[in-house]
């Protein structure tokens, strides 16, 4: 992969398959140069100056990975500093530009699509009758066979978040040990439980029942539900309550429920759940989710310890009105 003296443009509402590709270009770059410096930004904060900053050698290191994320809120006057650069990138330099999705900030794709140094990777949404697909995508890149009634298995018994899908698929080829992966093996080792505890944990959490939601998370810990679906399960509730925030009003059921990304079911439990919450009080809950999830993935030493303290942290984030 070859990302030094290039730009990578990650587009598409897909969070975890465009960080996936944020991880990849960090990677290629260690592989490069294991000293390389790393650096993030946001752009509504992005100059030519602080461009430059980022991208300038240090005194340990020339090879450098900038991150700037939210393209869409790139300053007008910024534009053009970073189309100029974008058109000839420094040699040392891996940047990578991650655009949300959406129509805001088109104009600068559009421009940056045009030049010869940029590489765009697309993160679209995965539809409900591509996860399987994307299941057997996962097992196959880990070395395992899975086949299409097994690999839809597993989406009825971990659900649609992809995180926890690529996880649960990373899992059952180390259990297979080598062979197939069956639908018996997916039942065997999730039969649900992971769907099922790891959202009502959720559900809980961000509908303020915290003495229920630490009931339930104590038991599906102590039951093998692996931590990363629960904070996968509450990355999911805390999207579905922001989408449904800003969602349209007027439109039929059916029709917020696609602009929702949810069953028509779930509204119900979504606009109960909306009364108590903020735009800020969300932002600080989907904060503190991704926090849980990077501590429970190395930054912690207790993976208990942290769910606890996530669920503590959404309940008292509610502001009731």
């Amino acid at each position: 992969m070859d990302v030094l003296g290039r730009v990578t443009l990650v587009t598409g509402k897909e969070e975890f398959l465009g960080e996936r590709t944020v991880q990849a270009v960090r990677a290629a770059v260690r592989r490069v140069d294991p000293e390389a410096e790393f650096s993030e930004a946001q752009a509504s904060g992005l100059t030519l100056a602080t461009l430059g900053e980022l991208s300038a050698p240090s005194l340990f290191s020339s090879v450098r990975c900038v991150v700037v994320r939210k393209l869409e809120d790139l300053p007008e006057e910024s534009v053009a500093g970073l189309l100029d650069y974008a058109a000839a990138p420094a040699e040392d330099v891996a940047l990578v530009l991650v655009h949300s999705g959406g129509t805001k900030g088109s104009g600068v794709l559009t421009k940056l699509r045009k030049l010869s140094g940029v590489d765009e990777s697309k993160s679209g949404e995965v539809k409900t009758w591509e996860l399987a697909g994307f299941v057997a995508a996962e097992v196959k890149s880990h070395g395992g066979r899975i086949d299409k009634v097994a690999a839809q298995a597993l989406v009825q018994a971990v659900g649609q978040d992809l995180r926890a899908l690529a996880a649960a698929s990373d899992q059952l080829v180390s259990d297979a040990e080598g062979r197939p992966i069956t639908e018996e093996l997916v039942r065997r080792y999730f039969g649900g439980r992971a769907e099922g505890k790891s959202f009502v944990i959720a559900d809980a959490a961000f509908a303020g029942r915290r003495q229920a939601a630490l009931e339930e998370l104590r038991w599906a810990l102590a039951s093998g539900v692996p931590s990363t679906f629960v904070t996968s399960a509450f990355a999911g509730s805390a999207r579905g309550l922001a989408r449904y925030a800003s969602a349209s009003r007027g439109t039929g059921e059916s029709d917020l429920a696609r602009e929702v990304g949810v069953p028509p079911w779930k509204l119900k439990e979504l606009r109960s759940q909306s009364q108590a919450w903020t735009e800020p009080g969300l932002s600080r809950a989907i904060r503190a989710v991704a926090q849980a999830d990077a501590d429970i993935k190395g930054a912690a030493s207790d993976a208990h310890y942290t769910l606890e303290r996530l669920v503590l942290t959404i309940t008292a984030l509610r502001e009731p009105r």
